[in-house]
């Protein structure tokens, strides 16, 4: 259908609207940017804007030279994978048959998994809890806590109810056991699915640090989220430069931009491997009941 002149010029400022809007969202990392590959006199000076002023790489390498941000990057990168690949496998396995009607017993287990994203013990019983399990102090309390998120759970759950029975029933017939049929045919057919809740479980692992604060103390398991943290709330750094003429080359902000940028740069590259599945993986799981 053709538009009319005036749904042109609307059409026409909704882009525009919208690429200001996200150049607006860009301007805060670009401005990070800029500082961590500026020097100390560009940047204490305020010449920093958008662009870097005197080129500058040493920012980045003393980073990566600081064993605290390495085992922090580390921690991370550890519990993202783990628990990115836990979640997804033990969401299948939860999700599949509950979008079975023929189970017995599937409404009742249903029903208390949505009741878990509507209620919760509170901190200090989920604290209690933690610590009765002997995960205080331990790697696995990153993982143990979120390892079957619920809303994952619903939206696995559609997409799972939206496969053909035919594909399921010429696979037993074929001799193919339930795993077999899930693993060799349901997972490769919902890879919308499974992409949009493993980019939502990676995402929030990487980003997560209230588990760290609450749950950890011993500083070798603190993940990069509370290195940066403390880095920003001290305003200062425990990075060391060798002589006097390094430090005025290197100011506390380009040190804390590069740490920002090094730590963001991840998490965005898996981003578009998994855009293609996003948007119809979630749409599905939020239309279906």
């Amino acid at each position: 259908m053709r538009m009319t002149r005036g749904e042109q010029w609307f059409s026409v400022f909704n882009y525009v609207a919208l690429a200001c809007f996200g150049l607006l969202t860009l301007a805060p990392f670009i401005h990070i940017l800029a500082q961590s590959f500026s020097s100390y006199r560009a940047i204490m000076s305020g010449k920093v804007s958008f662009w870097p002023v005197e080129w500058t790489t040493e920012a980045y390498v003393k980073v990566f030279q600081d064993p605290s941000f390495t085992g922090a990057f580390l921690i991370s990168v550890e519990r993202t994978i783990i628990g990115t690949f836990l979640n997804v496998i033990l969401v299948s396995l939860l999700a599949y048959p509950l979008s079975k009607t023929y189970i017995r017993g599937r409404r009742p287990v249903m029903f208390l998994i949505v009741f878990t994203m509507l209620f919760s013990g509170g901190m200090i019983p989920s604290y209690i809890l933690i610590k009765n399990l002997n995960l205080l102090n331990t790697f696995w309390v990153y993982i143990i806590p979120g390892a079957v998120n619920a809303f994952h759970v619903v939206i696995m759950k559609s997409f799972f109810q939206s496969i053909p029975n035919e594909l399921e029933e010429s696979a037993r017939i074929d001799g193919s056991s339930n795993l077999g049929i899930l693993f060799r045919i349901v997972i490769p057919l919902s890879m919308p699915a499974i992409a949009t809740i493993a980019l939502f479980n990676a995402v929030g692992h990487w980003n997560s640090f209230f588990d760290a604060v609450m749950y950890v103390t011993d500083s070798k398991l603190k993940p990069l989220q509370i290195y940066l943290r403390e880095m920003v709330m001290s305003n200062s750094t425990n990075i060391n430069t060798t002589d006097a003429f390094e430090r005025q080359l290197l100011a506390v902000e380009s040190l804390k931009a590069s740490a920002l940028i090094a730590s963001t740069l991840p998490i965005l590259l898996v981003y578009p491997f998994l855009q293609k599945y996003f948007v119809k993986g979630i749409m599905i799981g939020s239309v279906k009941g």
